[in-house]
């Protein structure tokens, strides 16, 4: 596997992987766990190369300490994303990628104004950036993202299909713990307490669900997930939803296409989740 750090002989890395066949791509934060490693074996199964890049992207924060506290293990990941098949590990840095002078974000209308977009300003934007950046330096055939950043799924659709990247967005399930927790690096951050407790949010939302299904109203079914979540010992909620699978729009009855979605607080550690309505 070849790590690349910085932009010194990627484009020169990539046209030889060009040259083996389709290419795959992975992009993540870092701090890997088996979430992601399923993501990269889904990418060989569906390209000839897989890519994997690893940026902690300051455009996605809008708090400083949260962005300076997010976990951080490039040599441990890159053992693990070679365990794992990955071909190439591009590693950038922050002024690779927005050098002095950088001047250009892109957004994506409609879909990112609700629910994270509504809790974390800017956030969205920097997703956007980001990934048109590096679908323009690596120009995947393929890119994996996981469903839990199910929003996040959302606008890379919308974003590269309304800017024709010429991209296929992969969407896979959510990778989740034996005892339903989603996988996720900020899991990292709870407590052995609070990680007892977490298992309550994919709960919440099973039942939630469940309710919808077995005819009861949305709001009370939404009414009864959040007081299992405070019951839980969950702080704030700050959105607890069932929405269209595709606008994300709040719906008012049950349908087909739905997803319940969730963000809330345990102690300090910010949790999301979302499961098919």
């Amino acid at each position: 596997m070849q790590i690349i750090s910085g932009m010194d002989g990627l484009a020169e890395a990539m046209e030889k992987l060009r040259a083996a066949g389709r290419i795959g791509m992975v992009p993540t934060m870092g701090a890997l766990h088996e979430g992601h490693l399923t993501l990269v074996r889904e990418a060989a199964s569906r390209a000839d190369k897989v890519v994997a890049s690893i940026f902690v992207n300051p455009l996605q924060f809008n708090d400083k300490a949260d962005l300076d506290r997010y976990p951080r293990d490039h040599e441990g990941d890159a053992k693990k994303l070679e365990s794992a098949g990955c071909d190439l590990v591009w590693m950038p840095t922050p002024a690779d990628l927005y050098p002095d002078g950088f001047a250009t974000t892109v957004s994506v209308a409609g879909i990112t104004e609700r629910w994270e977009g509504a809790h974390r300003p800017g956030h969205f934007d920097g997703v956007a950036t980001i990934v048109t950046k590096l679908f323009t330096n690596i120009r995947p055939d393929v890119a994996i993202f996981g469903e839990k950043d199910f929003q996040q799924l959302a606008l890379i659709r919308r974003l590269t299909r309304d800017l024709d990247l010429g991209v296929e967005i992969v969407g896979f399930p959510t990778v989740r713990a034996e005892d339903g927790l989603a996988l996720s690096s900020r899991n990292a951050l709870l407590s052995a307490d609070q990680r007892a407790r977490a298992t309550a949010l994919p709960q919440a939302l099973e039942e939630a669900r469940n309710m919808i299904r077995d005819g009861e109203g949305i709001g009370a079914a939404l009414e009864t997930a959040e007081k299992s979540l405070a019951d839980a010992g969950f702080g704030e909620v700050e959105y607890l939803a069932y929405v269209d699978a595709d606008s994300l729009e709040p719906l008012e009855n049950r349908a087909e296409n739905a997803r319940l979605i969730v963000a809330a607080f345990l102690g300090k550690v910010r949790l999301i989740d979302n499961i098919e309505g």
